[in-house]
């Protein structure tokens, strides 16, 4: 008893000093989630405003905290939490990248997938290219510091990943489901692209840059980029499989969603500890998660699913932007170039420029090889389009801050010169594109693209479900139904040639489902269990 008491005192005698020491985090994670919903508020009061969206609204709020806490602290601090690459990579990019497979319309996605794969990987390259190429000439000129090929080539990495959140925030994908499609898997594999390029850059010898040694850095971005696609596809598959033979719903819902998560999450660690791409691999667990999985579990855990993960993504990319806008303003940062305000100026103006070129050089270019292969009008990419891909992105946003930051600091603080210019330049740079390129994408799309209705034909619109019971007709149902006697079947060798896409969706349909869909699940074809809540549905006439 005596031992147990004195226990218990040294117990009580501690705790004043750690309720201390843990009162600043409570008060800065109170304040954090108070802005959070001020944010959330002021975002729907600004729906309709032609200016502003939700990304910069977070971005604006923190600023003006930023500010606020300045003045509080007489200039020594504007931040309430450390900024910390383990809390972006690991924490609030998954949810946002998944909730991007979760969510996207698979057909328009696969029918445009060689030219998303044109703009996102090849795209990216040549962007990063250009400004690789760029700062290595205006960057010499300038007095910021001793920077070796490494250098350079990261810098045309981290300012290559594009943010195109304010782009999508305006388009409609069901008014414009091309270019919606061409901007959202660009930007989906844009990231990707460029974190595997700025990491097997960190990782290559570049000391001893040859052929080989080119084809060898080439060889492992292949290899990268596969083995995380197929790393998220097998971890799907493995949760769809799970959840169909086990179907926890019939005890408890709560175990599926929790499962679920849990299984998208797993694909994104399991891409980290095998240093893969996690963002690659995450995304692609969505979609087969969504094509296979979520067909596999109650209709109550379908709306519970469906709007977690979609919330979860909403609050990530409302943190990260509310965040950056106080970061912009870290006094010790700026402290660094006090005495060279001109050269960061031009650093950054010079940065602007480059990423503005190098979005240019492969666009314009990429887009004009897509249309020569494409025979149908309405799936060209019209000049209009053109411009819209390029400017959405132009922004830039967390991923090019964090890339940044595990470049050119150690813990979020860098005493040389160089590395500090750099910090403050991406900062200017994210906050410069996405204030003022977001603000005018509103007006430049409804200029470019007046409202229009999204066209029912079922040769422009694969959304419709009579384009997917055309395979499933006669020759003469089939001419019956188009009424025109020169469009080919999927199934014909005249028609891989002219619609290539079609007939490998047409061939796919065919292996899903008589090989998939009985093994893995899907719409259709999940058994019926006795007493279960969730119904027998109808066969998806409109899946991908």
């Amino acid at each position: 008893m005596t031992m147990m008491a004195s226990f218990l005192d040294s117990l009580v005698s501690k705790m004043p000093s750690l309720s201390t020491s843990d009162h600043a985090s409570v008060v800065s994670l109170n304040l954090f989630v108070a802005l959070l919903c001020a944010c959330i508020v002021l975002g729907h009061l600004l729906e309709e405003n032609r200016w502003m969206n939700e990304s910069i609204t977070a971005l604006m709020i923190g600023l003006a905290t930023g500010v606020v806490i300045l003045l509080i602290s007489n200039g020594k601090s504007s931040r309430l939490l450390v900024f910390s690459e383990d809390l972006f990579f690991i924490y609030l990019l998954p949810p946002i990248i998944f909730n991007a497979g979760f969510q996207v319309k698979k057909k328009q996605f696969f029918r445009n997938f060689v030219t998303i794969m044109l703009f996102g990987a090849i795209g990216t390259v040549v962007s990063c290219t250009v400004i690789t190429l760029g700062v290595t000439q205006f960057f010499k000129k300038l007095d910021i510091g001793t920077f070796d090929l490494g250098d350079y080539l990261a810098i045309g990495a981290i300012f290559a990943a594009t943010d195109s959140v304010c782009t999508l925030q305006v388009l409609n994908q069901d008014e414009t489901p091309l270019l919606y499609s061409l901007v959202f898997g660009e930007g989906v594999v844009n990231d990707a692209t460029s974190v595997v390029v700025f990491n097997a850059i960190q990782s290559f010898d570049l000391t001893h840059l040859n052929h080989e040694a080119a084809f060898q850095l080439l060889g492992n971005f292949m290899y990268l980029f596969l083995l995380s696609t197929l790393l998220g596809v097998a971890t799907g598959l493995i949760s769809a499989y799970v959840i169909k033979k086990l179907y926890f719903g019939r005890h408890s819902t709560d175990r599926e969603v929790a499962l679920m998560m849990l299984m998208a999450y797993l694909s994104y660690m399991l891409a980290e500890l095998f240093d893969l791409s996690g963002i690659l691999t995450v995304f692609f667990c969505g979609i087969v998660m969504s094509h296979y999985t979520w067909h596999n579990v109650t209709e109550s855990s379908r709306i519970t699913t469906k709007h977690t993960f979609a919330t979860l993504s909403f609050l990530a990319e409302t943190f990260i932007f509310l965040y950056v806008g106080m970061d912009a303003l870290d006094i010790d940062k700026w402290r660094s170039v006090s005495d060279s305000p001109g050269t960061s100026v031009a650093v950054s103006s010079i940065l602007i420029g480059l990423l503005m070129l190098g979005r240019a050089a492969f666009v314009f270019p990429l887009s004009f090889l897509s249309n020569l292969v494409k025979k149908n009008e309405s799936e060209k990419i019209n000049f209009k389009m053109q411009v819209v891909i390029w400017w959405s992105g132009l922004m830039r946003g967390a991923v090019s801050m964090a890339l940044a930051y595990n470049k050119f600091t150690s813990a979020g603080h860098t005493d040389l010169r160089g590395n500090a210019i750099m910090i403050t330049s991406t900062i200017t740079v994210c906050l410069f594109s996405t204030v003022v390129f977001g603000m005018l994408t509103k007006p430049l799309i409804r200029f470019l693209l007046p409202h229009q209705k999204a066209t029912t034909s079922f040769l422009s619109d694969g959304n419709t479900p009579k384009s997917i019971q055309i395979p499933l007709l006669d020759q003469d149902s089939f001419i019956e139904f188009t009424g025109n006697h020169n469009v080919p079947r999927p199934d014909s060798i005249r028609g891989f040639l002219t619609r290539p896409t079609r007939t490998v969706h047409y061939y796919w349909r065919k292996f899903d489902d008589s090989f998939m869909r009985p093994v893995f699940g899907g719409r259709g074809f999940v058994p019926f269990v006795p007493g279960s809540p969730t119904e027998r549905d109808p066969p998806d006439l409109s899946r991908a």
